[in-house]
């Protein structure tokens, strides 16, 4: 192997690194979401697709045991029973 080989593939393999290492902050900045504060970690996330409800009441547990005003997939344990 000689020098000027060297130096090409040195030259290549730098540059690989260096568009890695470009690219990554691209879409870092870009598509990733902003960091949460210390506050709002404790808080449990909200879907961002899920319609209020349409009576403006809060969730609870119906007759026959089915949930109201609950858009979520998963259902908190313990909730009161509707009136």
């Amino acid at each position: 192997m000689r020098l000027n080989d060297l130096a090409k593939g040195s030259s290549v393999f730098l540059g690989v690194i260096v568009a890695g290492y470009v690219s990554t902050v691209y879409v870092d900045q870009r598509l990733a979401p902003p960091p949460k504060a210390a506050s709002e970690s404790k808080d449990p996330p909200t879907p961002t697709n899920s319609q209020p409800p349409a009576d403006g009441g809060s969730a609870c547990i119906g007759e026959g045991g089915s949930w109201k005003n609950w858009p979520w997939p998963n259902v908190p344990m313990g909730s009161p029973k509707c009136k």
